[in-house]
């Protein structure tokens, strides 16, 4: 079982220790490139591997365009992501503005050399790190001669000849092309929220919905639409549509933060206050206002039919 630290001073007995450090936002198929280089190292060398982290998020604290900052996954989900492919510690620095002064070589001398003595430290070919994130590759092989650990680095990793980062996993969420992002991103793009009363409306419709509202931060398919889903509530697996937006042909959201919808198929119960978890597989169609309730109804079930074919 992975351990957590939230304190770097009791970290001081992992053995033969490998080390990455980043905020790792989504853990995509790049990140996990780095995770498999450690686990090679650290097999190589009966030694365990060690994320070091930070919380909160760097430009959250720094303010460095926080207003339009999305995160692909909440912290806990990326400790779960963290724990699935195979990370044996992670230690989680509290990031405050002080701490974020600390230049490059004494965060590595007095965090990372004196309190997890590395044998390796493994980094992205981008990384940077330290004050004004001065720290680099380079700075590490200078380094690793006084200090006595070996540095390797992962370069890109590229899927279908795109570069893979954070950034441009939310920039195709943005767009609503979660087929690409899941690409990136290596497995499924999901959410995790409470269902929460809605309007009912869906239910007279034939079409019983399950209402989520996000924090800002994690809403990141900003084009509304249809989407084809798999939900995991109480240990199963459920086919479903869902619609992101704001309802114009209910007419009841105007410019609010839109909402989710999910609609289960093949599921009778009551999630009202229960936690889900909506993976999303294809998108279908945009969200478009319609003529009445009866033409949502004949749309819905042409969604319904469509999301079962990308199901399949």
């Amino acid at each position: 079982m992975m351990k957590i630290f939230r304190n770097i001073i009791e970290a001081r007995n992992i053995p033969n220790a490998v080390v990455t450090i980043g905020t790792f936002d989504g853990v995509h198929v790049g990140h996990q490139a780095i995770f498999n280089k450690m686990k090679g190292l650290a097999q190589g060398i009966n030694g365990e591997t060690v994320v070091v982290t930070f919380s909160p998020h760097p430009r959250q604290v720094l303010n460095i365009d926080s207003s339009n900052l999305r995160f692909l996954c909440t912290p806990e989900e990326k400790l779960e992501k963290f724990e699935e492919f195979g990370i044996d510690n992670v230690v989680i620095i509290n990031f405050t503005k002080e701490f974020s002064r600390t230049p490059s070589e004494v965060f590595i001398k007095e965090y990372i050399i004196d309190h997890i003595h590395p044998a390796y430290i493994v980094v992205g070919y981008d990384h940077h790190f330290g004050k004004n994130r001065m720290g680099d590759f380079g700075l590490l092989n200078d380094m690793m001669w006084k200090y006595n650990f070996q540095v390797e680095r992962v370069e890109a990793q590229d899927v279908e000849n795109i570069a893979v980062s954070s950034t441009k996993i939310r920039n195709a969420l943005a767009v609503g092309n979660v087929k690409s992002a899941n690409r990136l991103l290596g497995y499924t793009y999901s959410i995790t929220a409470e269902v929460l009363v809605g309007n009912k409306i869906g239910r007279t419709l034939g079409f019983p919905t399950a209402n989520l509202e996000l924090p800002k931060e994690y809403m990141l398919i900003n084009r509304g639409g249809v989407f084809a889903c798999l939900v995991d509530y109480d240990g199963k697996s459920y086919k479903a549509m869902a619609n992101i937006g704001h309802r114009p042909t209910i007419g009841d959201r105007g410019e609010n933060q839109p909402i989710i919808e999910v609609n289960l198929f093949d599921f009778d119960g009551d999630l009202y206050g229960k936690q889900i978890r909506v993976h999303f597989i294809d998108r279908i169609r945009d969200e478009v206002k319609f003529n009445g309730l009866e033409a949502l109804k004949a749309q819905l079930e042409q969604d319904r039919e469509k999301a079962k074919e990308i199901l399949q």
